[in-house]
């Protein structure tokens, strides 16, 4: 009886070591996108959520200023004012209507801050990715919240506002650790909103339209003179 070893070779090692940045790179990427999606819909909570996660679990992946307690503080409040003001309607419209620069400005940032903890991609790439999945998923919610506020109760605001602290919660924590798939989701939920927002535009247009020829039809119509009295 005998143990054979086996060495990888130069060629293996020299091969392995090439495509660990690029893997690495890739990764950031995933993580830059999935946490775009999320700043898009709650941009306080993203950072909030990153920044716990550096603290109590020290993930590499996770950029070191984002754990700072001064950024902790800030974007604590914010996420605490956000969280009243997207519950009310109206008031969540006027909100998103300000948050426009401010989302994909901090998914930006975020993917920029993604990418400089890694050397295989250049900060411009985490930067575009975040930025763009934040404004595309910040305008989804914003027509969504539109149409949401045409219902005259506001019972519909509290629970699709809830559902997306939910969703950016988990996502978000769920991307730390598993950013491919994360991403994938992200990716899914992106285009899912798109469909839901033209679906949702189409139905406010009609009823607006049904509106509109109830009223024509109570005032004797467009145009027609209405009796003196």
């Amino acid at each position: 009886m005998y143990s054979a070893k086996i060495d990888s070779s130069p060629d293996q090692s020299r091969t392995d070591a090439a495509s660990r940045p690029y893997a690495v790179g890739v990764e950031s990427i995933a993580l830059a996108f999935s946490s775009g999606w999320a700043s898009g819909v709650n941009s306080y909570l993203v950072v909030l959520v990153l920044g716990i996660a550096d603290r109590i679990g020290g993930f590499d992946q996770v950029p070191d200023v984002l754990g700072r307690w001064e950024v902790l503080g800030v974007a604590a409040a914010m996420y605490a004012f956000e969280f009243v003001a997207d519950k009310i309607p109206y008031v969540d419209t006027a909100w998103d209507v300000v948050s426009t620069l401010i989302r994909p400005f901090v998914g930006g940032a975020v993917g920029v801050l993604i990418a400089g903890d890694s050397s295989s991609i250049n900060d411009l790439a985490g930067g575009a990715v975040g930025g763009t999945s934040a404004f595309v998923s910040h305008l989804v919610k914003t027509g969504t919240r539109v149409a949401v506020n045409t219902s005259p109760e506001p019972f519909t605001n509290i629970a699709v506002s809830l559902g997306e602290d939910v969703v950016v919660l988990a996502l978000t924590w769920f991307a730390v650790q598993h950013p491919y798939i994360a991403g994938s989701i992200a990716l899914t939920l992106l285009l899912l909103g798109l469909v839901l927002l033209w679906l949702s535009w189409r139905l406010v247009r009609r009823g607006w339209r049904r509106f509109r020829t109830w009223r024509d039809g109570r005032s004797g119509g467009p145009g027609v003179p209405q009796p003196l009295t």
